[in-house]
């Protein structure tokens, strides 16, 4: 384990955020809110920088900047737009390195991630729908009815308010704004007060690109003022969000009261499931990977393992071997695999369900926080719990933190039946070398995403998103570009007279 270095030299940077943790109209200002909230550095529990939040003035303030420069920037040609997003796309090049240290620092992220997952996942986002935008294509069409043409239109839709998490507040900020600017909108993000930084920083660079002051804005405030505010705003038209399923309910009930578009990314309890045939080693290596990936804070983590029962036994030891190898540590240094969780009271979250589940299922290795150099931090050991009933709180509740729970099934149709077996369906993994059962599985895993003999990998040219208690709708792809459009029907008369057995066929002779 090695020890968490000093918080500034972590992050020299901090002086950019002096003029305030609000980034609207193109520049940093002050929130209003009359209250502080301090970002932490959750692998030595250290203040990073204290900052105003953000209240409904503020909200106000950024809407109607986004408002502003909507005319302009949709009246853009998809050319411009494109253009605009390529340079942003070199801004973040060069940023790289900030961008990575800032998000390890506020996430407990080990650099490690953050340097080869989280700022190449972004840039290459920006990179595609810099490709995107010149396709925001409609339809052509042809006389459906008599002497009329028809096509379709796709236009841009407004304002979007969004509100993204504290797990991936970088990559978070990216699925959000990219396609909404992409098409041609404007919008107000708020991300989460824990992890403000990469957002801001995200905003500063679409400026240096070009992009112009109001098109992309950030409001850093709590999500029951600011976000509420935001999500009931009569001058946002859409309202993108990615959390706790609890949490979209809320905002959903808030954006139907002004009949708001709605996307909602929301929680998930990913299964792994397990064949008899699977190559053992390679599915105890994808678990472990899968469960453990940003410190189990993944709403995709592989959560329950549902194994065969022939190699069941097999997979609960060489996975908590495996669990057991992996070193917790200072994610500034190289050779850690695991960051601390996002706060102590996440890690304490985390350790309620596992210290209640040893009433009723067995703990094979972790169940604990680390003491000694990492103390300070909000660690928490890998651990692996088997033998839970599927009724139990750690199979059906998201637990998001570094838990593995594994249990056993006969047949491939329990095995399927157990995976469905939550409200959620975000994400899910099958294991078998038999191309057909495999296939199965796909087809009757209900989930918006469904990996065979992997799990976690993500593409930008590939949708993301959920069935069921996850969500609705879609992040990155052809289809998230879409879903910050509006469609619309163009009718022409071909005639070159009026055509006034129309006002006959109606209303007849007068």
């Amino acid at each position: 384990m090695h020890k968490p270095g000093s918080t500034p030299e972590r992050f020299p940077a901090r002086e950019r955020f002096a003029a305030g943790a609000q980034y609207i109209a193109g520049r940093y200002t002050k929130g209003t809110s009359g209250r502080t909230h301090a970002v932490v550095d959750p692998a030595t529990g250290e203040e990073v920088l204290s900052y105003e939040l953000a209240g409904a003035a503020d909200v106000d303030a950024a809407v109607a900047a986004a408002k502003a420069a909507f005319p302009g920037w949709s009246g853009a040609t998809p050319g411009e737009r494109s253009d605009a997003l390529h340079k942003l796309a070199a801004v973040l090049a060069e940023r790289a390195e900030d961008f990575a240290r800032a998000e390890s620092l506020q996430c407990g992220k080990p650099l490690k991630l953050t340097r080869e997952f989280d700022v190449p996942g972004t840039l290459d986002n920006t990179s595609f729908f810099a490709g995107a935008a010149r396709h925001l294509q409609g339809q052509s069409a042809g006389e459906y009815s008599g002497d009329h043409t028809s096509y379709v239109r796709r236009e841009p839709i407004g304002v979007v308010g969004s509100i993204a998490p504290w797990n991936y507040p970088l990559q978070m900020a990216a699925w959000k704004i990219l396609p909404a600017i992409a098409a041609g909108n404007t919008i107000v993000l708020k991300p989460a007060e824990l992890t403000p930084l990469t957002s801001l920083m995200f905003a500063e660079a679409c400026t240096e690109a070009g992009i112009p002051d109001g098109v992309v804005n950030i409001v850093t405030g709590t999500g029951k003022e600011a976000g509420e505010h935001l999500v009931g705003h009569p001058d946002v038209v859409m309202t993108s969000f990615t959390g706790s399923t609890a949490v979209g309910k809320r905002v959903a009930e808030i954006a139907t009261a002004t009949v708001k578009r709605i996307h909602l990314e929301l929680g998930g309890k990913a299964p792994f499931v397990v064949f008899d045939d699977a190559d053992l080693e390679a599915a105890a290596n994808g678990a472990v990977a899968g469960a453990l990936i940003n410190t189990g804070q993944d709403c995709t983590a592989a959560t329950r393992a549902y194994v065969q029962r022939p190699l069941y036994e097999a997979f609960v030891e060489r996975t908590a071997a495996l669990m057991e190898s992996v070193r917790l540590g200072d994610p500034f240094v190289g050779g850690t695999d695991l960051g601390p969780l996002i706060s102590h009271v996440q890690r304490d979250r985390v350790a309620g369900f596992v210290d209640r589940a040893r009433a009723y299922a067995r703990v094979v290795t972790g169940g604990e926080a680390p003491q000694g150099e990492l103390k300070n931090g909000a660690y928490y050991l890998p651990t692996l719990i088997a033998d839970a009933a599927q009724d139990s709180e750690v199979v059906q509740s998201e637990i998001f933190g570094p838990v593995l729970v594994v249990l056993p099934f006969d047949t491939d149709d329990e095995g399927i039946a157990l995976a469905n077996d939550t409200p959620y369906g975000l994400a899910a993994s099958a294991w078998s070398r038999d191309v057909y059962r495999a296939n199965r599985a796909t087809r009757e895993i209900k989930a918006g995403c469904v990996w065979v003999n992997d799990h976690i990998p993500i593409i930008s040219e590939m949708p993301h998103g959920g069935y069921k208690a996850s969500g609705f709708g879609k992040d990155m792809s052809a289809y998230s570009f879409e879903e910050y459009t509006q469609i619309k029907h163009v009718m022409f008369d071909n005639t070159a007279v009026a055509r006034k057995d129309w006002h006959r066929t109606i209303f007849g002779d007068r």
